[in-house]
């Protein structure tokens, strides 16, 4: 063939052939070695025979059974359900621990819970199983840890070791744990009554989602992002919601504008029932009553919330307030700073 029917590469085909030629010899045979016994690897790690994804409320976690019979939950998908993900995953993964129980994926890797990992995990529980999906090598776990990650949670908060930002991870791990109980149950029933043949494929998902669903409910936010946003768009302040933290002076401002305007007394007896427990809850809402004093508080805070969104200024704010929700007489003095603010930052 002559040189002027030959075309010169372009584009990435041309950096790539000019990364060929700066390679040496033996870097290039390095390289086909390293490709070799990634296709060798590929061919011996068990396929995802099964794939799919186990919906649980507002949580995904894709899985599947493996041709060898393994049901496998996703790392990926375990460690989002517990509102656990990043650039740490595989560095705690990879790292082992004191304790022989191996590598320590990132949903449990809380100092925290690390007592509790080793009197609940046995050796190699928490080995990562790689297989093929997609033509792609993914890592996941035995599905058998699911509840066992459940159990160092709800360990971890009997014994008071959880902080107060971890307490709605073992909230899920109980509501979790209790709809995978009822699901199993059902399961069980169908498969000694051979009902399973004919039950629809995502019926006992389904089960398991509407479980969780109301069991989740009773823990919607009280206070809405909302609620938050406008309160310090009113205060003059820059409002960033990925913060979790309040200035400690919207404390009194909550009770001033919310718990005050309840009903009579309200503000004074939760302040009461909290010093009687020690302070143990941080928030005055864990004192209400499920059954009226919840219900009545959220839908205060959303009248307030429509109040704030009508207001240009703190003390125009203010003033509409006290006429749709006017405060109850209060025995406790407000504090100093309530009595003379000036609708202003902090």
């Amino acid at each position: 063939m002559s040189d002027e029917n030959q075309t010169e590469p372009t584009g990435r085909a041309k950096g790539g052939a000019a990364r060929a030629l700066s390679l040496t010899p033996e870097r290039r045979k390095e390289i086909s070695e390293l490709a070799t016994l990634g296709k060798r690897k590929l061919a011996m790690l068990p396929k995802s025979g099964y794939p799919g994804v186990l919906k649980i409320g507002n949580m995904a976690l894709p899985c599947c059974v493996l041709e060898d019979g393994r049901r496998i939950i996703s790392e990926h998908g375990m460690s989002a359900a517990f509102g656990t993900s990043g650039g740490k995953t595989y560095r705690l993964r990879d790292s082992g621990n004191d304790d022989g129980i191996g590598p320590m994926p990132l949903f449990v890797a809380s100092k925290a819970l690390k007592p509790f990992v080793s009197a609940v995990f046995e050796e190699g529980d928490l080995e990562a199983v790689e297989y093929v999906e997609g033509g792609k090598i993914v890592r996941g776990y035995d599905s058998l840890i699911l509840p066992k990650v459940c159990e160092v949670w709800l360990a971890a908060k009997d014994a008071g070791a959880l902080q107060d930002s971890q307490l709605a991870k073992a909230k899920k791990a109980e509501i979790l744990i209790r709809g995978l109980a009822r699901v199993g149950i059902v399961a069980l029933i169908d498969e000694a009554t051979g009902y399973q043949k004919d039950r629809a494929r995502d019926e006992l998902a389904k089960i398991l989602e509407a479980f969780v669903a109301k069991e989740l409910q009773a823990w919607v936010k009280t206070f809405p992002a909302n609620f938050y946003e406008q309160l310090f768009r009113l205060r003059g302040l820059p409002f960033d919601p990925a913060v979790v933290k309040k200035p400690a002076y919207f404390g009194h401002l909550t009770n001033n504008v919310i718990y005050r305007r309840l009903a009579p007394g309200v503000l004074s007896e939760l302040k009461a029932k909290k010093k009687d427990a020690g302070g143990a809850a941080s928030k005055l809402h864990q004192y209400l009553t499920k059954d009226i004093g919840h219900p009545k508080l959220r839908d205060l805070v959303t009248s307030v919330t429509t109040v704030m969104m009508l207001s240009e200024k703190w003390e125009d704010f203010m003033l509409k307030l006290e006429r749709v929700h006017p405060a109850f007489n209060e025995t406790l003095p407000l504090p100093l700073e309530l009595k003379h603010d000036s609708g202003e930052g902090l």
